[in-house]
């Protein structure tokens, strides 16, 4: 989860390095480092804290004009969060450094090993043990770094991408990756290496992503040459073209990521169905799904694996799934998935859901798909990334970069995707009538503007956030497709004004969460007049004689809630199926104004990083 960036070439390397550390915060604030080769000296700061404090710190102890460097920001695993722990780490001769995203799982006998052979170490980090294992081979072998560093990552078991430099060789650093991302951007004569291609976009539109158990020796007037770490074999790697731009990473006038993210859900999901979605034609086109069809129309069940937000669309994604289809969808945390010895047969169906593509656990449960013979189809939004390559077949979603921790376009353009492909596989199976069929892909084609206007409840949000900011709890509920809305309300505000919030279906308030409401505990409803509107109001009725205050998320022009209701927020009429992507749309603002008003780090909130690639 943390992030690494490195250049070598023949530009001055701190600006990039510091730069590229900033776009790369998302992956972890707790500490970051900087190293920077100048005159035969390696020069190294890193302290506690954001890119900034380093900014501050590494301008009076570091050389600002030398050509080759890397640079770490950390989210916490071996040891607190200080400047001690901090990447980048030395090895003991201080010739060798080295910066590392993952663990190093038998880090412990590896340095009790190393202790006897008289070596001490500074940190509680596991990377300092790797980084002292690459020297303890190189000076018993005799070899250079880039066969030290594969003969040394052969005796770790864990995950890693790392970056290793060795003074000795000024003129390279050796990266390998396996289960943490890793990209190389490629320069003319210079290279960048990076967690993801943001910390170079603006230097070059070409990249190459390595492979779970690759390696490369980086140097600035050669060619590139990948190997396998286990046998040495050569790869001809892929060299892709990014997508991105430089305008997409950037806050575009915005206070927060997150705020600039959800306003872009208009134009993210319109970008997600581009070119799949033909109303008038009747027609969606996804190359996964075409190539696939009979994989998806034979399947005996659909196995959703996924974490976090990805999760939540998941379980929206079940109730499309099993109305629209009639195939029985099953919905499981990645994390949990793996380890319970889970039944997985050849004619299952399996859809990966993960934002960055680098989920372990999603990536974990993948692979054991594959093993049991089921089919593995992935929807995730970074091209290029580890689950788009693991994965049988896919669809991306077209989001484009989410920087903000908290996910929120990557919900919404989730559920377009996921629909999309119900709405196919229920075309072919003819589980949908035709009109039915038309009438979805036309009130799809038109949930852009009907987000939009969802988006004109920001004042409103903000309002009602002005009497909550300081609630100690907070209660999410809805029923049917909203249920898993409720959820996803929860965690967003969970994630980011460290408010304690729960979802529930409605109507299991009343199997034990009744006991919480009082005149102090408000209480989020999402109450469309599409789905169980006569239920959900009941529910209401319940809350409302036990002094609750109700939030409620009504369809406009909505009466009978409204005159239940303390505060109500409008969103436009839709299908029942379709109204998670507009219903979540003022829960997502109402976090983010709570998360300001209490002066919440709403980009950055603590304890968290965007990709989970450790478990």
């Amino acid at each position: 989860m943390c992030g690494i960036v490195g250049y070598i070439g023949n530009r001055e390397a701190y600006p990039i390095i510091i730069k590229g550390l900033k776009r790369l915060e998302y992956r972890g604030y707790d500490s970051a480092g900087a190293m920077i080769f100048d005159e035969g000296e390696l020069k190294l700061s890193k302290t506690k804290g954001k890119v900034s404090d380093l900014e501050e710190r590494a301008e009076k102890e570091i050389s600002l004009s030398g050509n080759i460097g890397m640079g770490h920001t950390r989210w916490a695993t071996h040891g607190v969060p200080n400047d001690v722990n901090s990447h980048p780490h030395l090895s003991n001769s201080g010739n060798l450094a080295i910066i590392h995203n993952g663990i190093i799982e038998n880090y412990e006998p590896l340095k009790k090993e190393l202790i006897k052979r008289g070596y001490t170490f500074k940190s509680d980090t596991d990377t300092e043990v790797l980084v002292n294992l690459i020297e303890e081979v190189k000076k018993n072998e005799d070899v250079k770094l880039g066969k030290a560093v594969q003969i040394a990552l052969n005796q770790v078991v864990g995950a890693y991408a790392i970056c290793v430099f060795d003074k000795q060789r000024p003129d390279e650093i050796v990266v390998a990756r396996l289960g943490s991302p890793l990209a190389i951007g490629i320069g003319k004569d210079e290279f960048f290496i990076a967690s993801d291609a943001s910390p170079f976009i603006e230097y070059t539109s070409n990249a190459i992503y390595l492979e779970d158990e690759e390696m490369a020796i980086v140097r600035k007037d050669k060619p590139l040459k990948v190997r396998k770490i286990k046998d040495d074999t050569l790869v001809d790697p892929y060299v892709q073209e990014l997508q991105m731009n430089l305008e997409q990473i950037e806050k575009g006038g915005y206070d927060h990521f997150m705020l600039k993210e959800i306003y872009e859900q208009p134009n993210v999901i319109k970008d997600t169905y581009r070119g799949r979605l033909h109303a008038n034609e009747g027609i969606i086109q996804m190359a996964g799904v075409e190539d696939n069809l009979e994989k998806f129309l034979n399947a005996d069940r659909i196995l959703i694996v996924a974490c976090g937000t990805s999760w939540h669309a998941g379980l929206v994604a079940e109730y499309i799934f099993e109305e629209f289809t009639r195939i029985p969808v099953e919905v499981e945390y990645a994390s949990e998935f793996r380890y319970r010895n889970p039944i997985i047969n050849k004619g299952d169906v399996l859809i990966a859901i993960s934002q960055s593509g680098e989920t372990a656990d999603t990536l974990a449960a993948i692979k054991l798909a594959k093993e049991k013979g089921a089919f593995v189809f992935g929807v995730c939004n970074v091209v290029g990334s580890s689950i788009s390559r693991e994965t049988h077949a896919g669809a991306y979603t077209h989001a484009g970069p989410e920087i903000g921790v908290a996910s929120t376009k990557a919900f919404t353009t989730q559920i377009t995707v996921l629909t999309m492909i119900a709405l196919r596989l229920a075309k072919a199976k003819g589980t949908l009538s035709n009109s039915d069929f038309h009438r979805y892909l036309q009130e799809l084609e038109v949930i852009p503007e009907k987000v939009t206007e969802a988006l004109a409840t920001n004042d409103v949000s903000k309002t009602i956030a002005e009497k909550f900011k300081d609630a100690p709890n907070c209660l999410y509920l809805g029923r049917g497709y909203n249920f898993p809305v409720a959820l996803e309300g929860a965690l967003k505000l969970k994630e980011i004004s460290y408010i304690h919030a729960e979802g529930y279906p409605a109507a299991e308030m009343k199997h034990g969460p009744i006991a919480l409401i009082d005149e102090l505990m408000p209480v989020v409803v999402i109450a469309p007049k599409q789905g169980h509107y006569d239920k959900v109001v009941s529910n209401i009725q319940e809350i409302k004689s036990r002094s609750g205050k109700i939030i409620a998320v009504v369809t406009k022009g909505d009466v009978q809630v409204r005159e239940l209701a303390d505060y109500v927020i409008e969103v436009p009429d839709t299908s029942d199926a379709l109204s998670p992507l507009l219903t979540t749309i003022p829960l997502q603002l109402l976090s983010y104004h709570i998360a300001v008003m209490r002066g919440c780090n709403v980009d950055q909130p603590r304890n968290l990083a965007k990709s989970v690639t450790v478990e």
